[in-house]
């Protein structure tokens, strides 16, 4: 009896309550694609957890009917769409506009493909991944050298920086996945922290639309992308492995990928490096060996209408510097200038002896980003690097083991980037960046640090505009503000302090009253105001023809090497200077580009003019003694400067396999202040290659190039004599003379491969200095001291799975 009246209480309560709740509502929508308003005819939508759907009409409609109150999600598919869940509070009759992503594939093909030029008015180069894979077992800086225009800075074949029109380090950007680099990128002998092997495609940028990454870069903007992924189920990868006779060594990277159909991706690389000592034509190089191990991982979710992506890459660099490099007296530069061959020639050795480099690099991302419907897109980014870099010289006793510099730099930044597309013609791209760096001279090294303890606070706006005038013109804008404040910590010699730069008088508030023994602490402040500006114009012709015309306005603040720098900098074997008194620079840019895209025949000729106020440079001016000899001394200074030249580019297709490409790059530079030459200036130089492809036959490719380098014959003159107490008599010391011309040849071939029914396997062969030539690079630090590397003979594998 009791369980009866339970069970009537029961039904009689859920009679009521189905009887109170209203489920007299309707539900209509609309379902259009996000990307242009087109209705989406046939779209599914189905109430969650019911066997209710529907589907939309010829115009994009749906409609539910008798729904009750109360919290239900609507799953909505269609074809070649992502699928979306929506969730919803019904309490009265309700009307709701969905977007779907329609083709999403298809769009990311699309974007992909367009998007081909940081803006449309830029001057630009890029390397596709195909390319970059050739040079996996080098450096960044190598496979840059390929783009007119670009050259390098090299100390040694190992560490290469790259430049562009002459200029170097904190006058390019280097953006590596949004990130922009700072790895102690100041000196001369500091190359990039970057796997080459982490990137599908670098981009150089000559003009001036580079505001979005910053104010200074007065020479370009090299721009390094990861690879986009299609939103599909998928797993795939590759492994490539190359060997080396030069060096007897080479490279292993491995990389796989797993993307899903809703847009979530992850990717995981590895690389490492080893080589030991590299060979000139007629004897080895010692100690010029390396090591390197880089990985890195990213995880993410690609969708047209909002998504996220993290980014972490780790690298870690072990390099020897040729012994013969590091000096101990006067007698030693002068007897390595006049010598043909290094002071030091041993047997090859894999062994990474004292004088050496070892860097570690972290990077880490994360980015958001959100589409507004009707209005633009919206990204938020925060990132941060560690930079560890440790120079090991010489030293008596145990005492090698010990780094004789020692530098930490910590960067984190966040920004923002909001694209605005609302109006048909225009498009508005505007941002704001927040920064903090600090430098950290680590204790312990028994020397004073070159670099000193400091912290620098960075704040920059930007806002550019790309204005289409009609259907073959393109008008682009662009201005940008950057505050900078350097806060430093920093010991000088109090002669120096007092009479050697007149400091206590010109800077007195730097001063502490802190003395310790012959040094001063001081406490040196500085705040800067940076304004740059942007002009470009597109203009596209018949037959492929298009011109591009540029103009910038570039601010650069000093960096800390120039401003700091006081003492023996080990890894150059040279006393470095640089002056508080330094003031920023301001370069104004013109380049101009008129380009023809076409296989059959295309061309693009670049002439650019740059006039730099306020120039910084490093110049020779002397020799000093030390307790450990005698060393060239280099001073920072300021000038004025102008750079101009011409890049010409030509690609001829001479057959239905035969292609011809040439380069000729043309650059002039002078010191306007003191009518001289600047130091350090490319020479001119020009390219040619005959290139045989054959698609049918496993994508046979063989080509031959020449490069040649013209000497240098405008380089301003800062030799000097000075006193060797070896001889006792002053000897003249000729480090300006540059060496003479040479040529080089190289080989390429590679074949494509089908062993398996997925991926594919290409073997590759290179031979670099053919003819195997004895020569020296203007460029290159150690050119007084050894010759460049003779022939190596390469086999690449790549097995793509």
């Amino acid at each position: 009896m009791i369980k009866q009246f339970c069970f009537c209480v029961l039904v009689f309560f859920l009679y009521s309550n189905t009887i109170a709740q209203n489920c007299n509502f309707f539900l209509k929508g609309k379902v259009t694609d996000f990307h242009n308003n087109s209705d989406i005819i046939g779209a599914s939508i189905q109430i969650e957890d019911s066997n209710r759907f529907t589907t939309t009409n010829f115009d994009g409609e749906f409609e539910f009917k008798n729904i009750c109150e109360g919290k239900i999600t609507l799953i909505i598919k269609h074809i070649a769409c992502e699928t979306k869940k929506i969730s919803m509070y019904i309490d009265k009759n309700t009307f709701k506009n969905i977007f779907l992503e329609h083709h999403v594939e298809e769009l990311t093909n699309i974007e992909i493909k367009a998007n081909t030029k940081t803006a449309k008015t830029s001057v630009e180069t890029k390397l596709k991944k195909e390319v970059l894979s050739s040079f996996s077992d080098q450096s960044i800086g190598d496979a840059l050298k390929t783009i007119t225009g670009v050259s390098s800075l090299n100390t040694g074949n190992t560490i290469v920086k790259p430049m562009i029109h002459g200029l170097h380090s904190s006058r390019l950007l280097i953006i590596n996945n949004k990130v922009r680099m700072f790895d102690q990128e100041w000196g001369e002998e500091h190359a990039p922290n970057i796997d080459i092997n982490s990137s599908s495609r670098i981009d150089v940028i000559k003009g001036a639309n580079t505001l979005k990454y910053g104010s200074d870069a007065i020479g370009g903007l090299i721009l390094i992308s990861p690879e986009r992924y299609a939103s599909k189920d998928s797993i795939f990868g590759s492994t490539q492995i190359s060997l080396n006779s030069n060096g007897l060594g080479g490279n292993v990277n491995t990389e796989i990928v797993k993307t899903y159909k809703n847009g979530f991706y992850g990717k995981l690389q590895s690389n490492y490096k080893q080589f030991g000592d590299f060979k000139a034509p007629n004897y080895y190089l010692t100690n010029t060996g390396q090591r390197n191990f880089n990985t890195s991982i990213a995880i993410g979710k690609n969708s047209y209408e909002k998504g996220f992506n993290t980014y972490y890459s780790y690298v870690n660099n072990n390099m020897a510097i040729l012994q013969s490099s590091h000096i101990g007296n006067v007698n030693d530069l002068v007897n390595a200038i006049n010598s043909d061959e290094p002071r030091v020639t041993e047997n090859f050795s894999y062994k990474i002896n004292f004088p050496k480099q070892t860097i570690t690099h972290h990077l880490g991302k994360l980015e958001a980003y959100k589409r507004f419907k009707d209005f633009g897109k919206l990204s938020v980014q925060y990132d941060f690097q560690i930079n560890r870099r440790k120079e090991f010289d010489l030293r008596r006793g145990d005492r090698s083991n010990i780094p004789v510099v020692d530098l930490r730099l910590f960067t984190n930044s966040i920004q923002s980037d909001l694209e605005i597309n609302y109006f048909d013609n225009l498009d508005i791209n505007t941002g704001v960046l927040l920064r903090y760096q600090q430098n950290d001279a680590v204790a312990g090294t028994g020397t004073n640090p070159l670099i000193p303890d400091f912290d620098k606070y960075d704040f920059g706006v930007y806002a550019t505009t790309n204005y289409d005038l009609d259907d073959t013109s393109e008008l682009s804008a662009g201005f940008r503000y950057d505050f900078s404040r350097i806060e430093a910590r920093k010991r000088y010699n109090i002669t120096d302090w007092n009479e050697t730069y007149n400091y206590d008088e010109l800077f007195p508030e730097f001063e502490t009253g802190v003395v310790e023994g012959t040094r001063i602490f001081t406490k040196p402040e500085f705040t800067f105001h940076n304004i740059s500006a942007s002009l470009g114009y597109a203009k596209s012709f018949e037959k492929n023809l298009s011109l591009f015309i540029n103009y910038g306005l570039a601010s650069r603040l000093p960096n800390p090497s120039e401003l700091f720098s006081d003492g023996l900098h080990h890894s150059a074997a040279r006393i470095e200077t640089g002056l508080l008194t330094m003031q920023k620079e301001v370069a104004n840019k013109f380049v101009v580009s008129l380009e023809k895209q076409n296989d059959n025949f295309g061309f693009t000729i670049s002439p650019y003019y740059k006039y730099i106020n306020g120039f910084i440079q490093l110049i020779p001016n002397g020799i000093t003694t030390t307790i450990r000899g005698a060393f060239p001394v280099w001073e920072y200074n300021q000038t004025n400067a102008q750079i101009f030249g011409i890049d010409v580019d030509v690609n001829k297709k001479i057959s239905e396999h035969f292609m011809y490409n040439g380069q000729v790059s043309l650059i002039r530079g002078d010191n306007l202040s003191e009518n001289i030459p600047l130091i350090h200036m490319p020479a001119n130089n020009f390219g040619n290659s005959i290139s045989y492809n054959n698609e049918k036959l496993n994508q046979l490719s063989i080509s031959l190039h020449q490069n040649t380098v013209l000497q240098q014959n405008r380089f301003p003159d800062y030799n000097f004599f000075t006193f060797n107490p070896t001889t006792q008599q002053d000897v003249f010391v000729d480090i300006s003379s540059t060496p003479p011309a040479y040529t080089l040849f190289s080989l390429q071939t590679s074949a494509v491969f089908k062993p398996f029914k997925k991926g594919d396997l290409k073997i590759a062969f290179h031979v670099d200095n053919l003819l195997n030539t004895s020569y020296r690079n203007y460029l290159n630090r150690f050119r007084y001291f050894a010759d460049e590397l003779g022939r190596n003979f390469k086999i690449n594998i790549k097995l793509n799975y």
